[in-house]
């Protein structure tokens, strides 16, 4: 067994990797991601997809997401991203369209590089990114249509203020926040405006 047992170098895959038995290909990399991602309307799935949008319009999406950071983006710039997503419709059938809310609250910091836990618990990013797949006709759902979303960004400090130690958010009252709302096209210079002070 080595004796190094350090963050893993995770390098970023093409999807045509083989899977392997034996040495013959039973598979390719490909087909897992399809089989298990393909559903893009669960909470799991959708909130991936939604950082891999907020990442892809702010020139962060070059390397390879990385699970259970501090934070779910850091860019270029050196700003500390927090992306969270929610939609009206669901993968499963619904009584009637899902209720609006963002989960903000406060936790505690994994370091991947030691494995190990802060004992603070706090807010780590400079801005909020609030996804929200707003189309409500399930038979045209698509999550890949940028058209579909909005977006919402806030300063951290200002849900520090207001909502220090609040664990979820309505849409409502996430609006009284006066946060830059915005399409696809817009979220990087949202970001930037939030991340630099300039609202």
């Amino acid at each position: 067994m080595s004796g190094d047992l350090g963050p893993l170098v995770i390098t970023r895959r093409s999807g045509s990797e083989p899977i392997r038995a034996n040495g013959e290909t039973v598979g390719r990399l490909g087909d897992f991601w399809s089989w298990a991602c393909s559903d893009l309307a669960n909470n799991t799935m959708r909130g991936v997809l939604a950082e891999y949008l907020v990442a892809t319009a702010l020139d962060a999406a070059a390397g390879t997401r990385t699970e259970w950071d501090t934070v779910d983006i850091r860019t270029p710039e050196k700003w500390r991203v927090e992306v969270k997503s929610t939609a009206y419709l669901q993968s499963w059938t619904q009584p009637q369209l899902s209720k609006v809310s963002f989960h903000i609250a406060p936790t505690s910091g994994w370091d991947t590089h030691t494995g190990t836990t802060s004992a603070e618990v706090r807010r780590r990013s400079d801005v909020y990114v609030f996804c929200l797949l707003h189309h409500q006709d399930k038979q045209t759902l698509d999550p890949l249509d940028l058209d579909q979303w909005t977006f919402y960004v806030l300063p951290t400090p200002v849900l520090d203020e207001h909502c220090p130690n609040q664990k979820s958010i309505r849409l409502s009252s996430l609006e009284r926040l006066n946060p830059l709302k915005t399409d696809f096209a817009g979220l990087q210079k949202a970001v930037a405006a939030c991340a630099e002070g300039m609202r």
